[in-house]
């Protein structure tokens, strides 16, 4: 073990030892600041901690990556840097492959179904975590940046043939996908696409509906389509495992059962957020225009070599990628039925 890992192996067996009663402060690690949507889950994330736990379990969330950068993350969180953190799947290709699955163009536009497809497989396979397991980690939790749409000043995507020449900010498989029918993709932060857009740099940039609000890019905007694709879903919450392993078994529950909590919270959130930004969208005058079904098969169709590029990956760490790329798609299934029988869970809260 590393120092960082032992002053944390050490730490927790401090607090395995402490006395019965005794409050236990887990450090988490955020790269982001403390606002928005995903801001304000963790925080519930944490007061719903506090809350079960009967104020045993407390987090001290670092904002802002005080303790480390996003792209820093994985390995802070093994090395005991902090207790838990905040992981974003892309920056670790190799490392997260199993996470990265939720970042997949696999046909699914819905920001809950993907949070509890992706929920269930990496809490219930033993590959993805014996594989975290590997690298000191423990799922605890997820979010999504919900489903990825495209924006664009100018002509509108109506079609996929409307996208060749349009110079384009892209988003991971689904940039890529652009890129194979003929966009000319600029490497920008969605952060820099309102400068983007204003100038002519880019036509267009693909995000998320909430996004746009947030970064008032509808002010640059003259379209909006919504592609009903996938969405981009490997962000969420992991803890060190040495840390996790010497909590008790219902400190444990606490954490694992509110991280499962965690989607429905979310979902709510981000599916409210994402429907006042498109009514926000049209008021400001930006016509929102849905992709044809015969259009977004094309996409669909598009994405395929993607997820084969990413078996490929997961099993070269050691994952079985094409039985796990099976299983997500199962589950996927599986909660769009939910849905489409039973709604929404909050839904269901509010009869």
């Amino acid at each position: 073990m590393s120092f960082l890992k032992n002053l944390s192996f050490a730490a927790a067996m401090s607090i395995a030892a402490s006395v019965a009663g005794a409050e236990t402060v887990l450090i988490h690690g955020e790269a982001g600041p403390n606002r928005g949507a995903r801001a304000d889950a963790l925080q519930w994330f944490a007061d719903q901690v506090a809350e079960r736990s009967e104020n045993d379990l407390r987090l001290d969330i670092q904002w802002g990556g005080a303790l480390f950068k996003a792209n820093a993350a994985v390995q802070s969180i093994g090395d005991g840097v902090a207790d838990m953190g905040s992981v974003i799947a892309v920056y670790y290709p190799q490392e997260m492959a199993a996470y990265g699955i939720a970042d997949l163009p696999v046909n699914n536009p819905d920001a809950w179904v993907g949070m509890r497809a992706t929920d269930e497989l990496m809490r219930s396979n033993p590959a993805i975590a014996d594989n975290l397991a590997d690298k000191d980690l423990v799922y605890i939790g997820t979010w999504t940046t919900s489903q990825v749409n495209i924006g664009c000043k100018g002509d509108a995507i109506r079609s996929v043939a409307d996208i060749a020449g349009k110079k384009v900010r892209g988003t991971g498989a689904y940039g890529k996908v652009f890129g194979d029918e003929g966009a000319n993709m600029v490497n920008m932060s969605i952060y820099d696409a309102y400068q983007g857009l204003d100038t002519g740099l880019i036509d267009c940039s693909q995000g998320y509906s909430y996004a746009v609000a947030a970064l008032k890019q509808a002010e640059v905007m003259d379209n909006y389509t919504l592609l009903n694709w996938g969405q981009v879903g490997g962000v969420g919450i992991f803890m060190n495992k040495d840390m996790f392993d010497a909590l008790s078994e219902d400190q444990q529950g606490v954490l694992l059962e509110t991280g499962a909590d965690l989607s429905d919270e979310f979902g709510r959130m981000i599916t409210d957020a994402n429907d006042k930004a498109i009514a926000a969208m049209k008021e400001q005058g930006v016509e929102v225009l849905e992709l044809p079904e015969e259009e977004r098969a094309k996409l669909v169709a598009g994405g395929e070599k993607y997820l084969a590029e990413w078996v490929e990956t997961a099993n070269s760490t050691g994952l079985p990628g094409e039985q796990l790329l099976e299983d997500y798609k199962a589950l996927i299934a599986k909660y769009t039925k939910e849905r489409d029988e039973n709604g929404y869970p909050w839904a269901a809260d509010n009869n």
